[in-house]
């Protein structure tokens, strides 16, 4: 099957959004400081930190998904570890005209860099990087609940 990644116009995305859950992949990359999480610019989540993730194309196999949410969102080719989990997330916000609140699927993986020095750009949807190593205060409760499955931090 070919992967089906075309722009789908805002009315029609809104349409879809409104009616069933987004299907997304969302990558955790290891560092030698912990785990990376990106500072979110747009919404749902704007000013979070969070996984790099996207939606996922039509036609595209999962861990093709992850590699190409690393390339595009991080600027970094990635070895694909396991699969962390599968979740479900609920936000009262929307960055798309006509959507007041999205519901995603997400599939996420733990990733590593191909080349450990190669240097993180990142995308527009995101203005900041940092590594934690999941003690930190403050973080989402989505971000929470990676790390304690990933055995990173204790369940609160």
């Amino acid at each position: 099957m070919d992967v089906r990644d075309e722009f789908i116009p805002a009315e029609e995305f809104a349409t879809v959004l409104n009616r069933v859950p987004q299907v997304c992949v969302e990558v955790v990359l290891d560092g030698e400081d912990g785990v990376l999480l990106a500072r979110r610019t747009n919404e749902p989540g704007k000013g979070e930190w969070f996984w790099p993730g996207s939606r996922l194309y039509k036609g595209e196999r999962l861990e093709d998904a992850a590699r190409r949410v690393a390339r595009e969102e991080l600027g970094v080719e990635v070895t694909v570890g396991g699969r962390v989990g599968v979740y479900a997330h609920f936000w009262d916000r929307s960055r798309i005209d006509g959507v007041d609140s999205r519901h995603t699927v997400n599939v996420v993986f733990r990733v590593s860099r191909v080349d450990p020095d190669a240097a993180i750009e990142l995308d527009d949807q995101h203005d900041d990087y940092r590594f934690v190593t999941g003690d930190e205060a403050g973080l989402h409760e989505y971000v929470r609940e990676y790390l304690v499955d990933m055995e990173l931090r204790g369940d609160d």
